[in-house]
């Protein structure tokens, strides 16, 4: 082992925080543009409701865009996960155009999907290209990529704690040195602060009245916290199911979007399903206030694992979102809680199920709800976790610790 001097020392230390700030400002303008162009085209689509009739379209062109320039980065964020992992070679930065590009003509014509999975590739696709500007190996390359999703996750949400944890939390913490949860802290507050100074802002939310520590309450706390793991499960298995359906049966991959566009079209426009279209941010702002009916959040699972499947990009998370959200008000129906109580459990309890990240997700329900809710959002958030089964929305994710020994027990073949 050798020993670095002090100007070694000095220079590394200068290296990364340079390394850091420079990610966070082109990550956190990369999200800027890309939350005011998404803004644009929702609100496109919305005052122009006829253009859902173009999805199939829209869908065609994100599958030849991947099929003929994409194939390399047609994984996404398990593509992010993979080389982590395994690291092999530089993630192309064609990556960030395309799913950019993919996910606000996924958004313009009306399928439903999120913004997270977007931020995250651009963001890690970003940070992955400093790999060749300072000659770093793979165990570097590895910091790089925890950077670029704690960038364009913190980012996007407005949430730097949640997300520089997320990086970490999402990527199996055993394996993480100091170093990297240092660095994933700053360059998500550069993040941050870079989207801050565009003067783009985040959707708020609130719970105005938190319900006294009670054993009735905690009760319905873990109640909440096994149906949100429960509806975690059910998104992360329809999503894989979708796109194994489409990957077996349309071997042409520009088709899958091309037919999915079809029948999500007839679907939205034909039956007056357009609050799923998008992110759904109106209809989880509203459950916060009035409650939803019990099928709202079983159809965005559907919608959303749809479309997802069939090839459009976009993310997961903020559809998570929904899903809980609707899932914790159509509860206060029959759970004495407050509304707004039950709907914030629910948007970080399911969130948490489907990505394998308690950590991550408690950390920002108390971000965004306050932190005297923050014992409640914890325990729905690790009943979650443990009750959404072993597999979460990102394939490539090694699930390890508490989890992983309770499922080999029960599985040995796990």
């Amino acid at each position: 082992m050798t020993l670095q001097n002090p100007k070694q020392i000095v220079f590394s230390i200068f290296k990364w925080i340079l390394i850091c700030i420079l990610i966070g400002i082109l990550s956190g303008s990369a999200s800027a543009f890309f939350l005011v162009a998404l803004e644009w085209v929702t609100q496109f689509r919305i005052h122009h409701d006829w253009i859902v009739w173009l999805l199939p379209f829209g869908g065609l062109l994100v599958g030849f865009s991947y099929y003929y320039w994409g194939e390399s980065v047609v994984k996404g964020n398990n593509l992010l996960l993979d080389e982590y992992e395994n690291p092999k070679k530089v993630i192309p930065f064609k990556m960030a155009p395309l799913v950019l590009l993919g996910t606000l003509l996924t958004h313009l014509f009306g399928g439903s999907a999120g913004r997270e999975g977007t931020a995250v590739q651009m963001g890690g696709a970003i940070a992955d290209q400093f790999t060749r500007i300072f000659n770093l190996d793979n165990t570097e390359r590895k910091i790089l990529i925890i950077l670029g999703i704690s960038a364009g996750f913190a980012s996007v949400f407005g949430t730097p704690l949640a997300g520089a944890i997320f990086a970490l939390e999402v990527l199996y913490f055993s394996k993480i040195n100091f170093k990297s949860i240092v660095l994933s802290f700053l360059v998500a507050y550069a993040a941050y602060f870079t989207v801050e100074f565009w003067e783009i802002k985040h959707t708020h939310y609130s719970i105005p009245v938190v319900p006294e520590i009670s054993f009735i309450n905690l009760f319905f706390v873990l109640l909440i916290g096994t149906l949100s793991g429960f509806a975690a499960l059910l998104f992360s298995r329809s999503t894989h199911f979708w796109g194994s359906l489409f990957s077996k049966n349309i071997k042409y991959p520009p088709l899958r979007p091309f037919i999915g566009g079809i029948v999500l079209a007839i679907a939205i426009a034909g039956f007056g399903f357009t609050k799923f279209s998008g992110l759904g941010v109106p209809v989880i702002v509203d459950s916060f206030s009035n409650a939803n009916p019990w099928y709202d959040f079983l159809l965005k699972i559907l919608f959303t694992g749809f479309t997802l499947g069939a090839g459009f990009k976009g993310g997961e998370v903020t559809p998570l979102f929904f899903v809980g959200a609707t899932l914790g008000s159509a509860l206060s129906l029959i759970i004495p809680l407050p509304i707004a109580f039950l709907a914030g459990l629910g948007f970080v309890a399911v969130f948490s199920g489907a990505t394998h990240t308690p950590i991550a997700c408690t950390v920002m329900g108390m971000e965004l709800f306050g932190i005297e809710s923050g014992i409640f959002i914890a325990i729905a958030c690790t009943i979650a976790y443990f009750t959404s089964g072993p597999v979460g929305i990102y394939k490539s994710q090694i699930v390890k610790g508490a989890k992983y020994k309770l499922y080999q027990k029960l599985n040995p073949n796990f």
